[in-house]
C-alpha cells in the first residue's frame, strides 16, 4: 500500500472511532462478543493458513484460534466493568469527584509472525473495548492472516465497518504511520531492537507506547522439586510453537544434586514428541541457520549434547530448509550464547546451580525479564521466590509460563514496557481522566 492509501485507511479508522466511542461499554462488549463464534467457525481455515505462512502444526494453529475466541468471551463478560467510573473523595466545596476512562483514538498495532492470530487479537480486543479503533501492521510473511482477521472483524454485526483495518506495508512505513496526527498510540510485539526503534519514535512524538519484546526465561529447578512435573513443564513449554515463543523456558537451571536425574527425565520425554504434532519447522531457512549457529557455538564453548543436535536430518520430504531437531545441551554456563542471548528455537540449555540462592541468581542473570519459573514442593518457599526474588513480569511456580486474558502480560528490563491482557491491558490506551464537579 502506498502512503496515500495508508492515510485513507487511518482516516477511515478514525471515523469509525468517533461513532464507536459513543456506545456504552456494555454495548461495545456485546458487539465484540460476536467475534468469538466467527473465529471458531474459521479455525480450520486459519490453522491451514498459519501452517503455510510460518510453519505452525495444524493442531497448534486451531488451538491458537480457539484461544483467541476464549479471550473474546472473557472480555465480553468482564471487560465493561473495568471501565466503570472510580469514585474519589470530593474536594472541599465540590459535589463530586471521580475518575473516568476514555479512549484515545486510532491505535497502531505492529505484530510478529510467531502467533499470527493470538498476538493481533490479544492486542486488539481490549483496545477496541475501551472505545479505540485499531490499524494492524502484521509481519510480512503473515499478510494472509492479517487480511483474514480484517474480514472477521468486518463480518461481526454491530462493529463499525472500519474499526479494525489491516495495513499491507513494510516496516519502513511504520514511522510515517506513527507521525499521522490521527494515530494516538502504538503497541508492538517483536524484537528488542524493533521495540527500541518504535518506542523511541513514539516518545519523540509524545504518543503512548506498549512494547512486548524478547525473553530468555530462566526456570529454577530446586533440589526439592517434583522432577517429573518439572521435566514435563520444561519440555512442553519449550516445544510450544517449535520453541519460537517469547515465554518459553530458554534457560533451565538445576541444582546439582538432582541434575543427572532431571536430565534423564527430560531426554526421555523429548524422545516421545512427534514432528508435525508437538513441533514443526522453524519460520524460514534464516531462522534455522541462526539457531544452528547458537547450538554449534555453545557446543564449541564446552556444552555437551544430550539429545538432538545440529546434524539431525529433517523428516523425509518436509521443510528441510527450516528444520531444527529439538536439542538438549548440558553444562551450559554464563558466557555461552545459549545462556547470554535469546534462543528463538527448540533448544533446552541445562545449567548447573550450587544451591537455591545460586539458582535464583542465575535466573536473574539476564538482560531480559519477561517470565521466570521456580519448581519446589515447598509452596510457601516457591511463592516467596516468585514474589520477591525473581526479576520478571510473570513468575510461575511448578508450571511453565503462559498467557491468559485474565492475567497481565509483560516484562521488566529489556523485555518491554507496559502490559497486555486483563484490566491493565485495557488501561494502557485510556485517557485516565479526572472529573471534579463543584456544587
Amino acid at each position: 500500500m502506498g502512503d496515500e492509501e495508508v492515510r485513507g485507511i487511518v482516516a477511515s479508522a478514525d471515523g469509525a472511532f468517533h461513532s464507536w466511542r459513543q456506545q456504552p461499554a456494555k454495548q461495545r462488549a456485546e458487539a465484540l462478543s460476536a467475534l468469538a463464534d466467527l473465529l471458531r467457525a474459521r479455525a480450520d481455515e486459519a490453522a491451514e493458513l498459519m501452517s503455510m505462512e510460518m510453519g505452525k502444526p495444524i493442531g497448534q494453529g486451531k488451538a491458537e484460534v480457539n484461544k483467541c475466541a476464549y479471550l473474546v468471551d472473557w472480555y465480553a463478560e468482564h471487560g465493561a466493568a473495568f471501565l466503570d467510573n472510580t469514585p474519589a473523595k470530593p474536594l472541599p466545596g465540590f459535589k463530586e469527584c471521580f475518575v473516568t476512562y476514555q479512549p484515545l483514538g486510532v491505535i497502531l498495532s505492529v505484530m510478529p509472525w510467531n502467533f499470527p492470530f493470538w498476538q493481533a487479537v490479544r492486542m486488539a480486543v481490549p483496545v477496541l473495548l475501551t472505545g479505540n479503533s485499531v490499524v494492524l501492521k502484521h509481519a510480512s510473511n503473515c499478510q494472509g492472516s492479517a487480511l483474514m482477521l480484517e474480514e472477521i472483524f468486518k463480518s461481526a454485526p454491530g462493529l463499525p465497518e472500519n474499526l479494525f483495518r489491516t495495513l499491507v506495508i513494510p516496516s519502513g512505513q511504520v514511522s510515517a504511520v506513527l507521525e499521522n496526527d490521527l494515530v494516538r498510540g502504538v503497541a508492538l510485539t517483536g524484537s528488542t531492537w524493533a521495540g527500541q526503534q518504535v518506542a523511541g519514535k513514539a516518545g519523540s512524538l509524545l504518543k503512548k507506547c506498549v512494547v512486548e519484546l524478547g525473553g530468555s526465561d530462566g526456570y529454577a529447578i530446586l533440589s526439592d522439586a517434583d522432577l517429573d512435573i518439572a521435566a514435563r513443564a520444561v519440555v512442553d513449554g519449550r516445544l510450544v510453537n517449535s520453541g519460537q515463543s517469547c515465554i518459553g523456558p530458554k534457560r533451565v537451571i538445576v541444582e546439582k544434586s538432582v541434575k543427572a536425574e532431571f536430565e534423564k527425565k527430560v531426554v526421555d520425554l523429548l524422545a516421545e514428541k512427534k514432528y508435525g504434532v508437538d513441533f514443526g519447522p522453524l519460520v524460514n531457512a534464516a531462522a534455522k541457520e541462526e539457531i544452528t549457529g547458537f547450538i554449534e557455538s555453545t557446543i564449541a564453548a564446552g556444552a555437551k549434547v544430550l539429545a538432538g543436535g545440529p546434524g539431525v536430518a529433517a523428516p523425509a520430504g518436509d521443510c528441510g530448509d527450516a528444520f531444527v531437531q529439538p536439542t538438549i545441551l548440558t553444562n551450559v554456563t554464563p558466557g555461552m550464547k545459549a545462556f547470554d542471548e535469546e534462543v528463538f528455537g527448540p533448544l533446552i540449555p541445562i545449567i548447573e546451580a550450587d544451591n537455591d540462592a545460586h539458582a535464583i541468581e542465575l535466573v536473574n542473570k539476564s538482560e531480559f525479564g519477561l517470565g521466570a519459573g521456580v519448581f519446589t514442593k515447598d509452596l510457601k518457599k516457591g511463592e516467596k521466590i516468585a514474589v520477591s526474588e525473581l526479576d520478571a513480569g510473570m513468575c510461575f511456580v511448578n508450571d511453565f509460563v503462559r498467557s491468559d486474558p485474565s492475567l497481565p502480560f509483560g516484562g521488566t528490563k529489556t523485555s518491554g514496557l507496559g502490559r497486555e491482557c486483563s484490566k491493565w491491558g485495557m488501561m494502557e490506551f485510556c485517557n485516565v481522566k479526572t472529573v471534579a464537579i463543584k456544587g
